[in-house]
């Protein structure tokens, strides 16, 4: 069944891949219509989650701002779709980084990193760092249950200059390459709800007590990598650009969560910035009633402000 679903939806994928630009955008514009005044997809929980993070706003800027999202959202998975086939030409182009210096200067001390970003902007083409660097690139990611659009979604991932590995290989990655001394930078969309039962930490996430991430920041400290930020900006549609933000080069040095708090602060003022770039179909605040009735027990701090 999985092999069917695969040889029925790729010759449409590809052939939307290969729409001129002009074209392919009049499909998502198509797209938009569909999803989000046919369907309706998440219009609900985008809206409570706009309404947690921005009470300021009023209802009428918070439904402008869901709008603006969905229009971006579209944008967004269907230039997911639009790399299978996007050369790199095209890609340097459109995805364009500053300071990539900084992770020269990292390269030539022979240090690998840690790089942090939300699921803001494009994060998928954010795996084209790849062609701009020294270091081998690794994008940490959620294996998909087909393994044949899994398999694809790697190899266009090869294309584009990274290399995904499955979160459940993290771990062993980073110890075979640090053992083998071996250039690498590793890429964490770090913003997802982890499972409460993995949870090590929360944290207020736009005021809202959440549990959060803290494998990047373990890691890092653990073998040693300097860590930075992705700050993406949407310059016009279908064109990125990046600013690579120094976090640290030494880890040890700071206490537990605090490196996880400043990336924390980090994405909520890129999202404060232009919030509809956000992916606010995520149910981020799924968890937030479960927060631990006490700081520090079984091992798991809470910050409430």
């Amino acid at each position: 069944m999985q092999l069917l679903i695969y040889l029925l939806a790729y010759p449409l994928l590809w052939i939307i891949s290969i729409l001129p630009f002009p074209i392919f955008y009049k499909v998502s514009d198509a797209v938009y219509g569909l999803v989000y005044y046919i369907i309706g997809y998440r219009k609900k929980m985008v809206l409570s989650n706009l309404e947690r993070c921005f009470p300021e706003k009023s209802k009428e800027e918070l439904l402008l701002i869901r709008k603006k999202f969905y229009k971006h959202m579209c944008d967004l998975f269907l230039e997911m779709i639009k790399s299978l086939t996007m050369s790199q030409t095209e890609m340097k182009k459109r995805a364009k980084f500053n300071n990539v210096e900084l992770l020269d200067k990292y390269a030539e001390q022979n240090r690998s990193v840690v790089l942090l970003c939300g699921h803001y902007a494009n994060y998928e083409w954010v795996l084209s760092l790849g062609q701009h660097i020294k270091h081998d690139g690794f994008g940490i990611y959620s294996p998909l249950s087909n393994k044949y659009f899994d398999k694809l979604i790697k190899k266009t991932r090869k294309r584009q200059g990274g290399t995904l590995i499955s979160k459940f290989d993290t771990a062993k990655t980073i110890v075979k390459n640090y053992r083998a001394n071996h250039l690498s930078l590793y890429g964490f969309v770090n913003d997802q709800s982890p499972q409460v039962s993995h949870t090590r930490y929360w944290r207020p996430f736009f005021g809202t007590v959440v549990p959060v991430h803290t494998a990047a920041e373990t890691l890092a400290k653990k073998f040693d990598l300097a860590i930075v930020f992705f700050c993406v900006k949407k310059v016009k549609r279908g064109f990125y650009e990046t600013t690579i933000i120094d976090v640290t080069d030494n880890p040890k040095a700071y206490s537990d969560y605090e490196i996880t708090d400043i990336y924390t602060e980090m994405l909520e003022k890129e999202i404060r910035n232009k919030p509809e770039y956000y992916l606010w179909t995520h149910n981020r605040f799924k968890h937030r009633n479960k927060v631990p009735k006490e700081s520090g027990k079984d091992n798991v701090k809470v910050k409430y402000s």
